[in-house]
């Protein structure tokens, strides 16, 4: 299981969010289409193909004039997925006042990332805010016809691979959950059967949908699981409970958007301009780049930044790429740690080509990689190659005043990053080096054998009593997470470089 499970992780691990959201919703069209072929669909090919080519279209141009307007880089692959999501959105047809509306949408949704937006970030998701004010205008009502049945089919599986790969399945249980339930209730209230109130939110409500490709968008979303989770529940209850206040009622794009405000007031509100000030070598296969913020960035040791490098050619990984953040909370510096070994990303080689001055903005601040509150209770940080990236900040911040064991695994001692700070900190480190080589003098030699349990135990024979944290590769963290817990370990902690 670990070695599939790593397998998928590597797989997965090539496409950023956004590309994978971009294929699975094309894949989604293709296959809409093909339902309409067969007949399982009547809406016309015709309609679907000119409804298609009017989203894409409209989001598209309109985001690039609009880009231009505000002197920005147009992010393409966003407005691609806003137009595919409009797609299934709004009912395709040639009516002309329904089809005003979809451009209106359409346009709507890409002004909505440029007029509601706070410092360079949108507060809203686009397609729900075009849709929304659509709505307002009476011009044409969004009818979420993706919740069709015979979507299920190819929906069920994009949604599980979306959410897997943002790591959003707890969150979309909660919101599954809170939502099913009322909607349940409400139905058997109706006469339904069990059967029939069960499936029905299922396959005939945009719930699947809706959480897979919009709720879970990591830009409108709070940087804490927590407050993920809890966000998810109000937004099952508002996407729920029927309500009519007269000029609006109930709808799977206003719950969005109520989440997506309150989300805005959680996290870091609005994006950062960084000005790059240089990089060091950590290793042979990696730095850390240096960015001076053009204002304070909130952010707790072990979180990841995501930054914007706009290029041309992007290839697969595209151009918002996520970092661990190395330096210190509070800082005047914020430092990323980069694996920056071949092949190459083109986002990575536009950020290795950074020269002092050049801007970057950062677009959003995450993760929950961070050690307990409680300094009282000690740790064992577990580092997989490049995953020592978070453990600096976590050393930079508080080692002095906890009790920290890390354990730092290698190809060898030119792969061990970051040495001086390590002693600074005061933490007991072990290393273990493949190739044989001899650690510095303050690190403990583990020698070279296999970390498994049994030998997790004999390193830290108090491993049950201490908070495990892991980092790494997908399968160096799935081997280490099982070997901590085979060890005692009680509490295991993960952070895991997929397609870093």
């Amino acid at each position: 299981m670990n070695a599939a499970k790593s397998r998928l992780d590597t797989w997965l691990g090539r496409f950023t969010m956004y590309r994978l959201i971009l294929w699975v919703l094309g894949v989604l069209v293709g296959y809409s289409l093909l339902l309409n072929a067969l007949g399982w669909l009547t809406f016309g090919i015709p309609q679907m193909l000119v409804h298609l080519a009017l989203c894409l279209g409209a989001t598209y141009a309109s985001n690039r004039l609009l880009a231009l307007l505000f002197r920005t880089t147009p992010h393409s692959e966003s407005s691609l997925i806003t137009g595919l999501l409009l797609y299934f959105l709004f009912w395709p047809t040639f009516v002309p006042a329904d089809v005003a509306g979809v451009a209106l949408a359409c346009v709507l949704a890409s002004v909505s990332k440029y007029a509601l937006a706070f410092r360079g970030r949108h507060i809203f998701n686009p397609a729900a805010a075009g849709a929304f004010i659509t709505g307002l205008t009476g011009l044409n009502i969004a009818t979420w016809w993706a919740a069709t049945p015979a979507m299920l089919w190819l929906l069920v599986p994009g949604v599980l691979a979306v959410l897997y790969r943002t790591r959003k399945m707890l969150m979309a249980t909660v919101f599954l959950v809170v939502s099913t339930s009322i909607i349940f209730v409400e139905l058997l209230s109706r006469g339904m059967s069990v059967g029939q109130a069960l499936w029905q939110p299922l396959a005939q409500r945009p719930l699947l949908f809706f959480v897979g490709f919009m709720l879970s968008e990591p830009l409108t979303l709070p940087p804490r699981r927590w407050q993920q989770l809890a966000l998810a529940a109000v937004v099952g209850v508002v996407f729920a409970v029927p309500y009519n206040l007269g000029f609006v009622a109930n709808s799977p794009e206003l719950a969005l958007l109520l989440g997506n405000l309150l989300a805005f007031f959680l996290g870091q509100r609005g994006g950062v301009m960084l000005t790059f000030k240089g990089s060091r070598a950590l290793t042979p296969g990696s730095r850390e780049f240096r960015f001076e913020p053009s204002r304070p960035v909130r952010y707790s040791a072990g979180q990841f930044m995501e930054l914007n490098l706009p290029h041309s050619h992007s290839d697969g990984k595209g151009r918002r790429r996520v970092f661990s953040i190395t330096s210190a909370p509070g800082a005047p510096e914020v430092t990323f740690g980069v694996g920056t070994a071949e092949p190459l990303s083109t986002a990575k080689k536009t950020l290795l080509a950074l020269r002092p001055g050049d801007k970057v903005s950062a677009t959003a601040v995450g993760g929950d990689f961070l050690l307990p509150r409680d300094t009282g209770r000690p740790v064992l940080l577990i580092a997989a190659g490049i995953g020592i990236t978070p453990f600096l900040s976590h050393l930079a911040s508080e080692a002095a005043a906890r009790d920290a064991v890390l354990l730092y695994l290698a190809s060898g001692r030119s792969e061990l990053a970051a040495c001086e700070e390590l002693q600074a900190s005061g933490a007991k480190v072990i290393a273990r080096l493949a190739d044989g080589s001899t650690p510095p003098d303050f690190m403990d030699d583990a020698g070279t054998a296999r970390i498994d349990s049994a030998r997790l135990k004999e390193l830290v024979p108090d491993i049950g009593s201490r908070d495990v944290y892991v980092s790494g590769s997908p399968a160096s963290v799935d081997s280490l997470r099982a070997a901590a817990r085979g060890a005692g370990a009680r509490r295991v902690h993960v952070d895991s470089f997929a397609g870093y």
